[in-house]
């Protein structure tokens, strides 16, 4: 029986927590991000909570968006992407695929906010 449905990526807990939370406030600070497929389809959902999170701007939310990407990426999140997402009901992110990586062969994709 499998148990779980997310991705580990070679990683323990903390460090796989670490890992998209460093892929989440990147996103943030960037607008877009140039990834492998696998770590692009686990970051479309959290992306999503966090601005869903964004859009309710209160101190409660606030405070789990500090604790999920750090200050400045909270910052930009309840000031500068929340309020284009202010009249769409979800689905934020968009993943593109881009084709193989030469080094190893593994897809690529960008993951990028929609509007």
């Amino acid at each position: 029986m499998k148990r779980g449905s997310n991705r580990q990526f070679g990683r323990e807990f903390q460090q796989r927590k670490a890992f998209l939370k460093s892929l989440l406030t990147a996103l943030v600070s960037h607008g877009k991000i140039r990834t492998t497929v696998a770590r692009a389809k686990s970051l479309k959902p959290a992306a999503d909570k966090l601005v869903t999170q964004a859009k309710r701007g209160t101190l409660a939310s606030r405070r789990l968006l500090l604790r999920s990407v750090g200050s400045a990426a909270a910052t930009a999140l309840t000031k500068d992407i929340a309020p284009k997402f202010a009249s769409r009901a979800g689905g934020y992110t968009r993943i593109v695929k881009l084709g193989q990586r030469s080094s190893d062969g593994s897809p690529m994709a960008i993951i990028e906010f929609v509007q």
